[in-house]
């Protein structure tokens, strides 16, 4: 029981870390747009 327990810990632990980090993920595409909207010239 315990051994189910400790799984079922790990597997909410990772979820939501790959949530967290996809959410990292979307800011910083979202900050790179921006940062390429408002140079006007593209990727330096």
């Amino acid at each position: 029981m315990m051994i189910v327990m400790l799984a079922t810990a790990m597997t909410v632990a990772m979820l939501i870390a790959t949530a967290f980090a996809l959410h990292q993920e979307t800011e910083r595409q979202r900050f790179n747009e921006r940062r390429v909207k408002i140079s006007g010239f593209g990727l330096r």
